[in-house]
C-alpha cells in the first residue's frame, strides 16, 4: 500500500529508467511528487459542442472518432493524421503533424476527448494538434479542464507527470499541517491538503489562485520565520561595548573635518546608527546598502576608527584580492598619518604600514601581530577566515559586497571570538556592506536577520555619467571617441559577457575583443585583459598597472563589476549589453564617473527584443540603482537581481518576491508567531518543517 514516504520506484510503471529521471529533478519519494507543483496551465475549460466552435478559440470537444488515418505528403514530406470526430452537433476533422503513432493510440469508434486551438482549412473548420484522453476513463486529466504544465526534463513530460501525480491525489489527506490554525483563517489560506489538490488539478482558475497563495505563503513565511529566528539567536551573543566618550568623537569629528568633501546626510545617519549599535553589549548585525559610489566604505571607515580609538581591533574582508587591496590603499590614505598599524593579508600579499610606508611583510610574522594585538586593522580576503588566524581582541567585523559570501563564512569571521578580562566570552560586531541596490520588500526577505540602513543619496560634486545605446554601425565612432578620451589622459574599460569565443551565442568574448583593439584598433595604446580564469597574481599586476595609468583601454569580464575605482576611467564600453541584467550593467557603469572628469557609458547589442529596448532605455534614463532594480525586478525577476544567487537565496516554487503584500503579511505572521513563542515549543510541526526546508533551500 503506497504512503506519502513510499519510494518512486513503488510506483506503478515507474521503472529504474524512470527513477533517475525523477532522481534529477529531486524526486525520490511520493511526497517529493505531490511537491513538484505546476509552473501554468493550458487553459482547456471551455468545452463546446463541435457545431458551436469558431475560428482562433482554444477549445475542448467530445465525441465519437469516425475515423484515423496518416497521411504522408510529399510536398511539405510530412506526416499528418487525420481523425474525423462527431458529437450530436455535427462533425470536424481533428489533425496531428509528424506524430504518426496517433493511430496505434487512437482507432475509429471510440469516444474522446480533444483540447485544442481551431484553425481554418479547405475543408472548414478543424482542431489542430490536440491533446486528448479516452472517455469514461475517470476524471479528465489533460483535456477539458486547466491542464498543468510541468517543468520537463529530458523523457519526463508533463503529460507522464499528470499521469502519475493524478492517481495519488487521495494521498493528499495524509499531508500534516504544519501552520498554526489561528494564522489559517487569520489569512483565508486553503489547508495544505486542499492547496495541494488544487495546485495539480484545481477545479476553476479562482482555486488555482488560493491554492498557488497557500503555497507561496508557506515558502515565504518559512524564510521569514528563519531569518528572524536567526535575528533573534544573534541578538543573545553577547559583545563588546564600545566606548563613545568626549575623547573618541572628538577623534571622529577631527577625521570628518580631514576629509576633502562634505558627507551627505544619509552617510551621517547610518554612522550614527553603527556607532549607537557599537555602544550595546549584543552584537550588532545590520547591513549597510548604497548605490554605487554612494561612500559606504567611509562609514565602515568612521565606525572602524571608533573601535580602534577605543582599543580594539577590526576585521575587513572584501571578496577579492584587487577589491581587499583597494580597501587598503583608500585606508592607508585617510588612516595614515594616525598612530595605529594597518595590514593587508590576502593569499598571495601580506603587506604592513609601517612609518607612513607600505611594506612586505613575512605571513608567519603579520600572523604573530595579529595574534599579540599589534595590528589594529586587518583587511584581507577569505584568508581572514582561516584557521590560522587568531585575533588578540576583535570587536568589530566588515564584510564588503557580502553577497559574495555565504552565511556560513560571514559567520566564520563572526565567530572569532575574543575573550574580555572578566572572562565573559564576547563575539565582534558584525557589519554588511553591498552595492547591489536591492528593492526594500526584497531586502526583507533576503536579508530579514540584519538591521538595514541605506545610503540612497550620491556625493553632491559627482557628475551625471553620460550614458547611450549605440547601434552597431555607430561602433567606429565610439572608438574614435574613446581614442580622443584617451588622448586628454583618460582610460577606458571594455566589457564583454564570455571570456572566450562561442560557437553556441553570438556574442563578443573579452579575448577576441582583446585581440582586436590591441593589434588592429588601438595598436599604439596599451591594452589590457582580466578574466576570471587568470591567475590571482596575474589579476592584481593588470589591476596595479590599469590603477597606475601604465594601461589605456582594460578589456574585461563581469570580475571588474564590484568595487573597482579609477578614478582616471571616463569611458565604459559594454559588448552584448542585452546579456547582463540592469542591476549588473548599472554597476558596470558606477565604474567609471568616480573622479572629476565627465564620464560616459555606452551600451552596444545587436538585439532588436523589445525587452531588451526596455531595459536599456531604462538605464540611459535613470541612475538611481534602487529605482533600476525595482525595474530589474518587475522584467527579469528576482533571481537575476546581482547577488540573490550568490547568497545562497533559496529558489522558490511558488512564491513570487514581487509581491509585496504577500511579503508583508508572512512577515508581519512570522514575528507574531515568535513573539509569542520564540522557541517554537506549542507548533512542533512547524519545527520540523522549517528544519527540512533549510535543509534543502541552503541558506549558507
Amino acid at each position: 500500500m503506497l504512503t506519502l514516504e513510499s519510494k518512486i520506484s513503488e510506483l506503478s510503471a515507474v521503472g529504474p529508467a524512470y527513477v533517475k529521471k525523477l532522481q534529477k529533478v529531486g524526486i525520490e519519494n511520493v511526497m517529493d511528487l505531490l511537491f513538484y507543483f505546476p509552473f501554468r496551465y493550458d487553459d482547456f475549460s471551455d468545452v463546446k459542442k463541435i457545431g458551436d466552435v469558431e475560428l482562433g478559440e482554444v477549445v475542448s470537444v467530445k465525441g465519437k472518432i469516425l475515423d484515423i488515418q496518416n497521411i504522408r505528403t510529399w510536398k511539405r514530406k510530412m506526416n499528418l493524421t487525420e481523425a474525423m470526430i462527431e458529437d450530436e452537433s455535427g462533425v470536424m476533422k481533428a489533425i496531428w503533424f509528424n506524430q504518426p503513432f496517433m493511430t496505434r493510440n487512437l482507432r475509429s469508434g471510440i469516444n474522446v476527448s480533444l483540447s485544442g486551438k481551431v484553425v481554418y482549412a479547405q475543408e472548414g473548420l478543424q482542431i489542430s494538434n490536440p491533446s486528448y484522453e479516452l472517455l469514461g476513463s475517470g476524471q479528465s486529466m489533460h483535456t477539458a479542464r486547466l491542464v498543468p504544465i510541468y517543468h520537463e526534463t529530458e523523457g519526463l513530460s508533463s503529460k507522464w507527470l499528470r499521469a502519475h501525480i493524478k492517481p495519488l491525489m487521495k494521498l493528499t489527506k495524509d499531508v500534516e499541517e504544519f501552520l498554526p490554525n489561528e494564522l489559517i483563517k487569520n489569512q483565508k489560506l486553503f489547508s495544505l491538503s486542499e492547496a495541494i489538490s488544487q495546485i495539480h488539478f484545481p477545479d476553476n482558475e479562482e482555486k488555482a489562485l488560493k491554492a498557488k497563495r497557500r503555497l507561496a505563503f508557506d515558502e515565504l513565511f518559512l524564510v521569514q520565520l528563519y531569518m528572524i529566528l536567526q535575528k533573534k539567536k544573534w541578538q543573545e551573543n553577547k559583545a563588546v561595548k564600545i566606548k563613545f566618550d568626549e575623547k573618541i568623537e572628538k577623534e571622529i569629528k577631527t577625521f570628518v573635518k580631514s576629509l576633502p568633501f562634505t558627507l551627505t546626510n544619509a552617510q551621517r545617519t547610518s554612522s550614527w546608527s553603527i556607532i549607537k549599535d557599537l555602544q550595546k553589549n549584543v552584537s550588532m548585525n545590520r547591513l549597510l546598502e548604497g548605490d554605487v559610489g554612494s561612500g559606504k566604505t567611509l562609514v565602515a571607515l568612521i565606525s572602524a576608527l571608533a573601535v580602534i580609538k577605543s582599543g580594539f581591533q577590526v576585521a575587513f574582508m572584501a571578496p577579492t584580492s584587487i577589491l581587499a587591496g583597494q580597501h587598503f590603499s583608500e585606508a592607508v590614505k585617510r588612516f595614515g598619518c594616525l598612530d595605529f598599524k594597518i595590514a593587508l593579508l590576502t593569499s598571495s600579499e601580506s603587506l604592513m604600514l609601517c612609518n607612513g610606508k607600505e611594506k612586505n611583510i613575512n605571513r608567519g610574522e603579520l600572523l604573530k601581530k595579529i595574534k599579540k594585538g599589534e595590528i589594529n586593522f586587518l583587511i584581507g580576503t577569505h584568508s581572514l577566515i582561516q584557521e590560522s588566524v587568531s585575533f588578540f581582541n576583535l570587536a568589530y567585523s566588515i564584510v564588503d559586497e557580502q553577497h559574495r559570501f555565504g552565511i556560513d563564512q560571514r559567520a566564520k569571521l563572526q565567530n572569532k571570538v575574543i575573550c574580555i578580562k572578566d572572562g565573559l566570552e564576547t563575539v565582534p560586531h558584525l557589519l554588511s556592506m553591498t552595492a547591489t541596490p536591492i528593492p526594500r520588500t526584497l531586502a526583507l526577505t533576503v536579508y530579514g536577520d540584519l538591521d538595514l540602513s541605506v545610503l540612497d543619496e550620491m556625493p553632491k560634486d559627482r557628475k551625471k555619467i553620460i550614458t547611450k545605446v549605440v547601434a552597431p554601425v555607430n561602433l567606429n565612432l565610439a572608438y574614435r571617441f574613446i581614442y580622443d578620451q584617451i588622448k586628454k589622459g583618460r582610460q577606458a574599460f571594455v566589457i564583454c559577457p564570455l571570456i572566450d569565443e562561442s560557437d553556441v551565442l553570438e556574442v563578443k568574448s573579452a579575448k577576441q575583443e582583446y585581440e582586436k583593439l590591441s593589434k588592429k584598433i588601438y595598436s599604439k595604446l596599451k591594452i589590457g585583459l582580466l578574466h576570471g580564469k587568470l591567475k590571482q597574481k596575474e589579476k592584481t599586476e593588470t589591476m596595479k598597472k590599469f590603477v597606475s595609468g601604465e594601461i589605456d583601454i582594460l578589456v574585461s569580464t563581469s570580475v571588474i563589476e564590484v568595487g573597482v575605482d579609477i578614478p582616471n576611467a571616463s569611458v565604459m564600453l559594454i559588448e552584448g549589453a542585452d546579456r547582463f541584467g540592469l542591476a549588473q550593467l548599472h554597476q558596470f557603469r558606477g565604474r567609471v564617473g568616480r573622479g572629476k572628469y565627465q564620464s560616459f557609458c555606452f551600451l552596444f547589442t545587436d538585439s532588436t527584443s523589445a525587452t531588451t529596448a526596455r531595459r536599456l532605455k531604462a538605464l540611459v534614463k535613470s541612475d538611481n540603482g534602487f529605482q533600476l532594480a525595482e525595474q530589474d525586478l518587475k522584467i527579469r525577476g528576482p533571481g537575476e537581481l546581482v547577488g540573490v544567487r550568490q547568497s545562497g537565496f533559496p529558489d522558490l516554487a511558488m512564491a513570487s518576491l514581487g509581491d509585496v503584500e504577500l511579503i508583508k503579511s508572512t512577515r508581519e505572521e512570522a514575528i507574531k508567531l515568535v513573539d509569542k513563542d520564540y522557541k517554537l515549543k506549542k507548533f512542533p510541526k512547524l519545527v520540523m518543517k522549517l528544519r527540512k526546508f533549510t535543509k534543502k533551500v541552503h541558506f549558507e
